[in-house]
């Protein structure tokens, strides 16, 4: 045990400008629009939260089933349900207000260049908005999402569209049901990105030996939860030897130990999905434990270790 004292200890990180309290952010689509978790507890704890995928028109999503639980994780396939970009600028956002005085990340999905763009304009002129969070990485809809993450040229060209029609920090979510993902992701950065977001889900399945058929509806989802996160960690530590711009880390986060990991490899901060799903209270958690896992590993200043496996 390292000998520190708690008034040492800095949490605080920066992206793009934007100094968080914390690095602890819940990801999109296991958070909702943030109020609902305001009942649980003061979330004005977090470091900000990336709110539920929002579309340019609204979306039932997909059919059901669209959940099956596996060791160590989840396969989901609700496929990007939301209200619609108005509605969410309209309804969601004020609502939103009322509990949680900072900043968040709007999470943008699209099934061509331009709605993607288009809904970028519309929440980039919205104030609560620090940071639009541009998904290519989705398994779980057609004709979209990850079909824009799966090669540089389709990316790199959602992130000049949209950087085209913004003035927000743009961080491009990326997909890891691909080859080579550093090599996506410096193509976003090529192309204008500020950031980078990664991975979204891995691309999963189950099948129910009584029916002898998918247990999802939409047959394949997405493979999240704490199996995937040595996964994640070797695709943040590869992107952030890659790029110059700042990462933000997920897939599998479910412990303070996990947001220093992350942080090591190269993620200035850290998204928590699928545990909120498991425990609503585990991102408070984390950000309580952090500061006694940064004294037991002689950590002052969370800044100074981004990317710190990547020395010596």
């Amino acid at each position: 045990m390292v000998d520190m004292k708690s008034n040492e200890i800095n949490t605080k990180v920066s992206l793009c400008g934007w100094e968080l309290d914390n690095p602890v952010i819940p990801a999109s689509g296991t958070f909702g629009y943030g109020y609902e978790f305001a009942e649980l507890y003061d979330i004005n704890c977090l470091g900000t939260f990336s709110f539920k995928g929002t579309t340019l028109e609204p979306r039932f999503g997909n059919s059901t089933p669209r959940i099956a639980e596996c060791t160590s994780g989840m396969i989901n396939s609700v496929g990007l349900q939301n209200p619609g970009v108005r509605a969410v600028i309209d309804n969601e956002l004020p609502k939103l207000k009322k509990c949680f005085n900072k900043k968040v990340i709007a999470n943008v999905s699209g099934f061509s260049v331009s709605e993607y763009a288009k809904t970028c304009a519309l929440l980039d002129e919205c104030e609560q908005v620090g940071i639009l969070e541009v998904n290519v990485s989705c398994p779980n809809v057609h004709n979209g999402g990850m079909s824009f993450g799966t090669s540089c040229e389709s990316a790199a060209e959602v992130t000049r569209a949209v950087k085209k029609v913004t003035t927000k920090p743009v961080f491009i979510k990326l997909s890891p049901n691909v080859t080579d993902i550093a090599s996506i992701a410096k193509a976003c950065e090529d192309a204008g990105a500020d950031g980078i977001s990664l991975i979204n889900t891995l691309l999963g399945m189950r099948i129910d030996l009584k029916t002898k058929k998918p247990v999802i509806a939409n047959k394949m989802g997405g493979f999240s939860g704490s199996a995937i996160f040595p996964v994640a960690l070797s695709m943040v530590y590869r992107v952030h030897a890659a790029v110059s711009i700042p990462i933000i880390g997920m897939g599998g986060v479910s412990s303070a130990k996990d947001v220093l990991e992350m942080m090591l490899a190269g993620a200035t901060a850290v998204q928590i999905g699928a545990a909120n799903l498991v425990n609503p209270f585990v991102c408070r958690d984390i950000i309580e434990e952090l500061p006694k896992q940064m004294q037991k590993y002689g950590i002052k200043n969370l800044k100074e270790i981004i990317g710190g496996a990547h020395n010596g």
